[in-house]
């Protein structure tokens, strides 16, 4: 399946896709813990079918040290154990927060509870952007159809507004 659309070729969706990553920057830099960070993206992108930000966020948390079992596990995190108790809350919210479309009315005030009780204000604030984000992403390359496999690490680190 070839993509659609390459939205990096179009001055419109380069100016997108850099305030996307400038936002992104943000809550890198935030006090969410970076594997938190990776294993959010890794699962949303995993639930919407985004070939592209599986391929770039399975890479990345391996480059940056991430075990193959983890990153095998997120899947199904429900029935694993090598997760804490903090990432099993974040795994939860970015679940419920990107299945908002199927029958759930957003994050459950349990899941909610859990998170509060892992993750300050400010982790709290890049938790629910960072599942914001990697969805929107995810809709723009599921959209345009574009495909997985080619990525390596740290090709984007260029990539500034």
């Amino acid at each position: 399946m070839a993509p659609r659309f390459d939205l990096l070729a179009n001055e419109i969706g380069t100016k997108i896709a850099k305030r996307l990553y400038t936002i992104n920057q943000v809550i890198e830099q935030s006090p969410l813990p970076k594997a938190t960070q990776d294993l959010v993206m890794l699962r949303a992108s995993q639930i919407n079918g985004c070939g592209p930000c599986v391929d770039i966020h399975t890479k990345e948390a391996a480059a940056a040290g991430e075990t193959a079992l983890r990153l095998n596990l997120v899947a199904v995190w429900h029935e694993a154990t090598v997760f804490t108790e903090a990432e099993r809350a974040a795994l939860a919210l970015t679940e419920e927060g990107t299945r908002i479309a199927d029958a759930h009315r957003g994050v459950s005030d349990e899941t909610w509870a859990r998170v509060r009780e892992h993750f300050d204000d400010d982790q709290i604030a890049a938790l629910v952007s960072l599942v914001a984000l990697i969805n929107a992403a995810n809709r723009l390359n599921v959209i345009v159809r574009n495909q997985g496999g080619a990525y390596e690490p740290g090709m984007f680190s260029s990539f500034t507004s």
